[in-house]
């Protein structure tokens, strides 16, 4: 029996990982190594003499040397900027002014004022863990809700759609935004150049270089799942379902000078205002709407509803609310919870299911593959990603694994299912099933109706003159820099879209565009007055026009100093 709390080392059988003893001498806030041992200098380490050199089999420093050497874990490769915070998802009970019951069985949505414990992590996309946050990017907005069922991840962005709508591209767009491999610099030209054969993308580009491709803060940032998923009700009828966080704070976003004025004075500006907000009581809410529609594949649409690059109009789909988040905690240690959360498209509950959504077909094994890879075997293992409920499986073993899911009553002995000698069981509850009907050739072909152009020049007419007139600098001060014939490609994609578009494009280039879309280079054009010097080769990161004048400004500006 253990002596759990109380002083003293004698200890009768073998005790367990919750004991609590303390060696003479020590109180619960002595300093040990994690064998448990009492540091009693943790100035000094082992030498011959004062002076050294160090003895081998100086264990408190090894141990304390060789542990901070793997104090970090692989960074994300994408959404490797990011910060977090707990809080709570409160259900309505109704989908709109319907019982939520008619369209699904998922627990987490039923019952009017339930509450659902849930982490959010936000994120930067394309840039590393320390780059600043007023880069233009999608942000990541990602869930965690902890239901009674077990997890459920809702993994999303910002912006209503993404650059692709296969997963199989999805290496190379982000190869195309990530740092050069020779240079190590972000180059609109690579970006241009992949986005110039990739027509689809063109709605997510107008998005991305308006202001709504830096938000302001994550508070005042919308989110959605991007991807359509499935609802399932209890008579297992299937509705196709896009998910939408509306932030109660209001939405705010930056244009590209304003971003680079907060960029010089803070880096985490957004990482600070979050933390601050829910610090002095000032909780960010944000409301779950949810669009719906029959299963099927609704020809009578202009687009494919299972299209990540397209949005299901709102006229035709209305937002209809169903609960709200409120994000009331933040991470007592951003390591163990910001940076060691794992999410993944696969995570669903009863009662959400997947849609034949080719890039969330893609998601759901690049996700929680590369948790696997990044955090280890048994990640879910971790507090952080563990779900708050009963859990006992038959998997064992791997790397970091630190405890048996091993229920109370269960044979030790029995790891496998089925068993007659006292193993797990399966459970009893069989609700019917979502058996979708699937046929056709496999084959490797674009959906029918990619209609890549109608909603980006609809949403570069929606936008404000403001917002359009930031959008087409920013597309100028990229595409500047950029070979002839990629500026060329883009333009022609552009003119798909909107003349006024492509022609403002053009013109900010140095492109005098024919009323039949041909183009030449218009004899004496000056560059846009804001433009800095063009970079010796390729182009700058994105929305910056003057990358190559800081280099030169670095060089000019700098104080001589004498050596030391």
């Amino acid at each position: 029996m253990s002596h759990k709390g109380t002083h003293g080392t004698n200890v009768s059988g073998s005790g367990d990982s919750e004991d609590k003893r303390y060696a003479a001498g020590e109180n619960e806030q002595t300093l040990t190594t994690r064998q448990g041992h009492p540091i009693r200098d943790n100035q000094n380490s082992r030498t011959v003499g004062n002076r050294g050199p160090a003895t081998l089999e100086n264990y408190q420093l090894i141990e304390k040397l060789s542990h901070f050497d793997r104090e970090r874990i692989p960074e994300r490769v994408v959404h490797a900027r990011g910060t977090g915070a707990h809080g709570y998802f409160e259900t309505y009970g109704k989908l709109g002014d319907e019982p939520v019951e008619k369209y699904t069985r998922a627990k987490v949505f039923s019952g009017t004022g339930k509450q659902t414990p849930v982490f959010v992590r936000f994120s930067t996309v394309t840039h590393g863990k320390d780059s600043p946050e007023t880069m233009r990017d999608p942000r990541g907005f990602a869930v965690k809700f902890y239901t009674e069922d077990g997890n459920w991840d809702l993994v999303g962005n910002n912006l209503k759609i993404f650059f692709i709508r296969d997963a199989i591209k999805f290496p190379d767009l982000i190869h195309a935004f990530k740092p050069d491999p020779v240079t190590n610099r972000q180059d609109t030209e690579r970006i241009f150049d992949f986005i110039s054969h990739t027509p689809e993308a063109m709605h997510m580009i107008t998005f991305l270089f308006s202001p709504w491709g830096i938000p302001a803060n994550y508070r005042q940032m919308q989110g959605s799942g991007v991807n359509t998923y499935k609802w399932i009700n209890k008579d297992s009828d299937a509705f196709l379902v896009k998910y939408h966080w509306e932030p109660k704070q209001g939405i705010k976003n930056l244009t590209q000078k304003q971003a680079e004025e907060i960029q010089a004075k803070n880096i985490s500006h957004a990482t600070q205002d979050l933390y601050e907000a829910i610090e002095s009581g000032n909780y960010p809410e944000w409301e779950l709407c949810i669009q719906i529609i029959e299963d099927g594949e609704h020809p009578e649409l202009d687009f494919d509803p299972l299209d990540d690059t397209k949005i299901w109009p709102e006229d035709q789909f209305p937002f209809l609310p169903v609960g709200k988040m409120v994000l009331d905690k933040n991470p007592s240690n951003v390591f163990a919870e910001t940076e060691q959360v794992a999410f993944g498209t696969g995570v669903l509950v009863d009662g959400l299911d997947f849609s034949d959504d080719k890039m969330l077909q893609g998601r759901t094994f690049s996700y929680s593959d590369t948790q696997r890879h990044r955090v280890g075997t048994n990640y879910l293992q971790l507090p952080i990603n563990a779900p708050k409920k009963h859990v006992a499986t038959n998997q064992r073993d791997g790397q970091m694994a630190y405890h048996v899911d091993v229920a109370p009553g269960q044979n030790p002995h029995v790891n496998y299912e089925p068993s007659s000698l006292g193993g797990l069981q399966e459970a009893h509850d069989h609700p019917k099933p979502h058996q979708p009907y699937v046929e056709g050739n496999v084959k490797k072909e674009k959906i029918d109706r990619t209609n890549d152009f109608k909603q980006a020049g609809e949403r570069y007419r929606l936008l404000e003159d403001w917002e359009r007139d930031e959008l087409i600098q920013n597309l100028v001060d990229g595409l500047k820099c950029c070979h002839h014939t990629v500026q060329t490609k883009m333009i022609e994609l552009l003119t798909q879209c909107d003349f006024d578009y492509s022609n403002r494009v053009a013109n900010g280039i140095g492109l005098l565009m024919h009323d039949d879309g041909s183009l030449e280079i218009e004899m004496g054009a000056e560059m846009t007055p804001t433009y800095g010097k063009l970079p010796k080769e390729g182009g700058s990161p994105l929305g910056s026009n003057k990358a190559a004048d800081a280099v030169e400004e670095a060089n000019e500006k700098g104080h001589d100093a004498h050596p030391y």
